[in-house]
């Protein structure tokens, strides 16, 4: 596969083996590279408009500048990038902050190296990603608080049309990062009933992907 059809992932982590070990595995991948590391928070925001990622792995506690802050600085200049906060803690304030950051994952540094590796795919699909058990109730807190401030200059893109109540029942299982098979399941409806219905909610908010329209609706605190 030619490196510009690659997923370009970014890795920020002041462990100098987290990096290595990380990096290498990303690097056996067919479908990915390994654009750049970054040893401190602020180097990670550099590293980002340097090689410009798809997808960015960001530790949180890092040396110089936080990953919470260098990944509101790295939305606020690159927005379509993906940000899968990696950490340690299993922390409802950490996922919490990295939400309203705008990350679009959450990751324990102890995952299976197959579950970084999907997160990392996922993420750059475009899905929410939260593998910890902290999640429900942070994306829940999230939701409650309000308004997430947008990582663009100017203000979130209003909807072109208004969503159904069945459309806002998917969208909030979108926020937690529900397959559609699961949320056909867990609404007893078929998955290609959810499918259409995901893609009219991409429709109506004028996104690309489902992380985009979920990062959106919180923005705009269209679910709760």
């Amino acid at each position: 596969m030619p490196n510009d059809e690659k997923i370009k992932v970014l890795l920020a982590d002041d462990q100098t083996m987290i990096r290595q070990g990380f990096g290498y595995m990303i690097g056996l991948q067919s479908d990915m590279t390994l654009a750049g590391e970054a040893a401190d928070g602020a180097e990670a925001v550099d590293q980002a408009l340097q090689c410009q990622p798809d997808v960015v792995l960001m530790d949180i506690q890092m040396p110089r500048m936080s990953g919470i802050e260098a990944a509101q600085k790295i939305l606020l200049q690159r927005p379509d990038t993906k940000i899968v906060i990696l950490t340690t803690f299993d922390d409802q304030e950490y996922i919490y902050q990295g939400i309203r950051a705008g990350a679009v994952g959450y990751l324990l540094k102890d995952a299976e190296v197959e579950d970084m590796l999907d997160a990392i795919r996922s993420a750059y699909r475009g899905e929410a990603v939260y593998k910890t058990g902290q999640a429900a109730s942070a994306i829940s807190r999230a939701m409650a608080t309000g308004p997430i401030p947008s990582s663009r200059e100017s203000s979130p893109t209003p909807l072109l049309e208004p969503l159904t109540e069945r459309e806002r029942e998917i969208l909030q299982e979108m926020a937690y990062g529900l397959r559609n098979d699961q949320i056909a399941h867990k609404l007893f409806i078929t998955e290609g009933t959810v499918k259409s219905h995901v893609h009219r909610i991409l429709q109506k908010f004028g996104c690309e992907d489902r992380t985009q329209a979920v990062v959106a609706a919180l923005r705009s605190g269209m679910v709760n």
